[in-house]
Formats: structure tokens, C-alpha cells, sequence
């Protein structure tokens, strides 16, 4: 069964960077899209990014383009979100998840069925 584990997250100052990986066990990444997604406190969730499977589409959200970028290396059964030009307005926890139904490609979360327990990114001074 798909596990993701995230890591990478931490405290940086506003302008930093920082990358984050999701990794994978029990099967593989290659069949799936990924997304990555955050959460501040409060009750929603907030799409971020999504990679296909392949690799060849990737989408983001207004407030990350240009700023953000997600990859994917199936070899390592492992996708990354590199964040740049970091503003406190990102602190939240990232969660990466896999859409296991396939389809239409969506940064919606609940098109998304596995998920990781998350890490924590704050951006401060």
C-alpha cells in the first residue's frame, strides 16, 4: 500500500528557500499524479501544486506561480517542491498526496486519496 512521507520543512526568513520532498514506500509514485498542498491554521486545505505522472503537466496556484516548482524523480519514487521568495503569508503545514483515481488532473483535495502526515514550514523574521 502507497505510504508518502514528507520532509524538508523548517524556519526561514521572508525572501528564503526551502525544498521539500515526498517520498514514497510500498508502491510507486509513477503511476500517480502528486500534489502538493498547505494548511494554515483553520479548516481548509489549499491546493498548492500537481505533477502527472509522467511528469510532462504540472500546475500551481495563483499565489506560488513563479516562485514554486515541483518535480519528480520516479526513479527515487520521490517528488520535491522547491519554494523560493518565501513570504510569512506560507507558513502552514505541506502535505504532499497522490490521486489514485486518475482522470482529470486537479489541485481539489478531495481528489486526492493518500496522503502524508505533513511538515512544517514558517517563514519568519
Amino acid at each position: 500500500q502507497l505510504q508518502l512521507v514528507e520532509s524538508g520543512g523548517g524556519l526561514v526568513q521572508p525572501g528564503g528557500s526551502l525544498r521539500l520532498s515526498c517520498a514514497a514506500s510500498g508502491s510507486s509514485l509513477a503511476y500517480y499524479t502528486i500534489g502538493w498542498f498547505r494548511q494554515a491554521p483553520g479548516p481548509e486545505r489549499e491546493g498548492v501544486s500537481y505533477i502527472s505522472s509522467s511528469g510532462g503537466t504540472t500546475n500551481y496556484a495563483d499565489s506560488v506561480k513563479g516562485r514554486f516548482t515541483i518535480s519528480r524523480d520516479n526513479a527515487k519514487n520521490t517528488v520535491y517542491l522547491q519554494l523560493n521568495s518565501l513570504k510569512p503569508d506560507d507558513t502552514a503545514v505541506y502535505y504532499c498526496a497522490a490521486d489514485l483515481s486518475g482522470g482529470l488532473l486537479s489541485l481539489r483535495p478531495s481528489k486526492y486519496s493518500r496522503w502524508g502526515q505533513g511538515t512544517q514550514v514558517t517563514v519568519s523574521s
